[in-house]
């Protein structure tokens, strides 16, 4: 029998996925401004579909039972439709501002942890929701005063709707680590959303640019990357201690809207990401028991 896996390394491992794939929103935002929306994911989820296989034959799986592909196909028409709506609105929204507006999405999903997993809310993790979006308040004050363009207006529209969505997916990604690996988990959902995605291909679809294959081959290694980190954390760990790390996307969005789009750093901004980076480390500290492995892992 594995030996059991401290909470707070599924905290950690939780961090570096959420920290891949707030990199590859910003690569993706060039490939939509490029080619689409559309296209951009479809093209993203092909490659990715592409490396999660071979990752996942590689560590000599065996097929996924009924249970599991129930999951999978639930989840991955989630994420489908969720990654079009978000990836539309960082296309007319700056990074950050998408990223923080979304973040109503973890509140949905600690309490939906209660009536669908049956996880009893500690005192712990509710406060530091709520200290974390007290930091997202204050970072909304400083970046969104003003009126939107009507595009923009849309924009808000898409990531509070692909909000609801992620909140429902944290809850199926929990239910899925349950009964499969992180290498499955990879695999099928990316599998999933390319098969939706291609339903509409002979209308939509664009064939990339040369200079465009690079970005979409990193977003894929990223996408991958990341979900492989959060099924391996999902399975370790309840998703109240998980769902609060979401909070630290915004950290990374600040620093590589800086990076490569030139976005300025405010006070508030900075204020801000202190206050969401201190609700993470209190959900940490908090000290859920340890979870025992659930499935056998090829990378535990």
């Amino acid at each position: 029998m594995p030996r059991p896996t401290p909470a707070i390394a599924a905290f950690l491992v939780a961090c570096f996925g959420v920290a891949m794939f707030s990199v590859m929103d910003v690569v993706m935002k060039g490939l939509v401004l490029g080619i689409g929306v559309y296209s951009a994911v479809a093209w993203r989820n092909l490659v990715g579909a592409l490396i999660a296989g071979i990752a996942w034959g590689v560590s000599r799986p065996r097929l996924p039972g009924r249970a599991a592909l129930a999951l999978h196909g639930q989840r991955g028409v989630v994420v489908a439709a969720m990654s079009l709506l978000f990836f539309y609105a960082i296309s007319v929204l700056p990074i950050a501002e998408a990223i923080a507006l979304s973040f109503i999405a973890p509140l949905i999903a600690l309490y939906l942890a209660a009536i669908l997993l049956g996880e009893t809310i500690g005192r712990a993790a509710i406060l530091s929701s709520i200290i974390a979006l007290v930091g997202v308040a204050v970072i909304l004050a400083g970046r969104l005063a003003g009126a939107y363009e009507p595009a923009a207006l849309k924009g808000v529209a898409a990531v509070l709707l692909s909000a609801v969505l992620f909140a429902y997916n944290l809850i199926l990604a929990r239910k899925q680590a349950m009964v499969a690996g992180p290498m499955e988990i990879g695999f099928f959902q990316t599998l999933t959303v390319l098969a939706i995605l291609a339903l509409a291909a002979p209308w939509l679809l664009d064939w990339p640019r040369a200079t465009d294959w690079p970005a979409i081959i990193g977003a894929s290694v990223l996408a991958v990357a990341s979900l492989i980190a959060m099924g391996w954390a999902y399975a370790r760990a309840e998703a109240q201690l998980l769902i609060p790390v979401e909070y630290t996307a915004f950290v990374w969005a600040a620093i590589c809207g800086w990076l490569f789009f030139g976005e300025r750093v405010t006070a508030t901004t900075l204020a801000g990401t202190l206050l969401i980076v201190a609700g993470c480390i209190l959900a940490a500290r908090a000290r859920p028991p340890i979870a025992e492995p659930v499935v056998e892992s090829a990378i535990a």
